[in-house]
């Protein structure tokens, strides 16, 4: 399949301040990238930079094999939906929709079919005479989009679309965003500060961290084998697990140390890595600290330790407990029985771990 964004060696700068630094990226037709990061982090610029809404230093951007470094925003052939919805308070939602392909020359015949396709796909026919003042957010959300639809451009730029809305309704909308992805296999740009939009949505994510990119993958990718402890941590609720430990290589193995809070040590047995540091991070997601329990299978290994907290939360209840001088999060079954200050066995799948060095932060193939 051919490229229908490229980013190549790009450069931002606010005076003398880099704000994005040597961005690569190319996508598909049909993929849903998403921008992921911290706020400051320059994913929203970067956005801009696609848009043409911000010029850049130094690099290229190509949409659809065609350079547009030079090129206005109104000839890339794109459409963005802002946070803001960005709606003119004067106009109908009619008009609202249709004004671009009014400016644009459009005939009238062609516009209204194309308001009444995209008010239909997106639920919105009886809001059309409506102002936006007397629409919900939910709504004015639904007419942005709409808006951005009936362009039918090459590029869909989503800048934080659902970041004023409540939570149930960014659920909702996240789902009909989903849907029109799917549905229409239009290529969308989609900039978000939430891992849980990112993880739903994207079929391609780029994390980033103070103007440089961290990691670029699939969901499974960013989620099972984060590069960096960065990723590591903000990509997943609760976080993944990060705990300091020490490891002695025997004959055949490694034995990882992790320190008990009564200063004792408890041992881990790693079977598939040929070279580990001394001194090591593991990282392991909360699923992968169980309950012990007679089903857990022959790769699970397990550490007795203390319970500290416990927080329900619906299908499951998140046991904290403390190892290697970390808080550590386990995933329980919603039904466990465990109570806080008891000694508890937690069943460890270290074949789902990740090791990162503790001083670069990279992960250790």
């Amino acid at each position: 399949m051919s490229s229908i964004l490229k980013i190549k060696d790009l450069n931002k700068k606010f005076g003398m301040i880099s704000v994005l630094n040597n961005i690569n990226i190319d996508i598909e037709k049909g993929d849903f990238l998403v921008l992921v990061g911290p706020s400051g982090c320059g994913k929203s610029t970067l956005l801009n930079c696609i848009a043409g809404l911000e010029n850049i230093n130094s690099g290229d951007i190509f949409i659809n094999n065609k350079n547009m470094s030079d090129v206005a925003p109104k000839d890339r052939d794109i459409a963005m939906v802002f946070q803001s919805y960005a709606l003119y308070p004067t106009m109908t939602v009619e008009k609202n929709i249709t004004f671009g392909m009014k400016v644009r020359g459009i005939d009238d015949n062609t516009q209204k079919v194309k308001l009444h396709e995209v008010a239909k796909q997106l639920q919105i026919e009886n809001l059309l005479k409506r102002k936006p003042s007397q629409l919900s957010g939910g709504q004015r959300q639904r007419v942005a989009m709409g808006r951005a639809l009936v362009r039918n451009p090459k590029l869909f730029l989503f800048d934080e679309p659902l970041s004023n809305l409540d939570a149930k309704l960014r659920v909702e909308m996240r789902t009909e965003i989903k849907r029109l992805h799917y549905d229409l296999g239009a290529s969308m740009v989609y900039v978000t500060h939430d891992q849980i939009e990112a993880m739903t949505l994207a079929t391609k994510i780029v994390v980033m961290k103070d103007g440089f990119i961290q990691q670029i993958g699939t969901p499974a990718d960013i989620y099972n084998h984060p590069e960096n402890i960065f990723v590591a941590d903000f990509m997943g609720s609760p976080a993944m697990n990060l705990i300091n430990a020490t490891t002695v290589k025997e004959k055949g193995y490694f034995k990882i140390n992790i320190q008990k809070p009564d200063g004792s040590l408890a041992s881990l047995l790693e079977k598939n890595k040929k070279e580990l540091p001394k001194n090591i991070i593991i990282g392991i997601r909360p699923e992968n600290i169980t309950e012990k329990s007679l089903k857990n299978n022959q790769k699970v290994q397990s550490i007795a330790s203390i319970v500290d907290i416990i927080e329900p939360a619906g299908s499951d209840t998140y046991v904290v407990t403390k190892l290697g001088n970390k808080e550590v999060t386990a995933r329980f079954h919603s039904e466990t029985k465990v109570k806080i200050g008891s000694l508890v066995d937690f069943s460890i799948d270290l074949t789902k771990s990740s090791y990162f060095d503790p001083i670069s932060g990279q992960r250790i193939k």
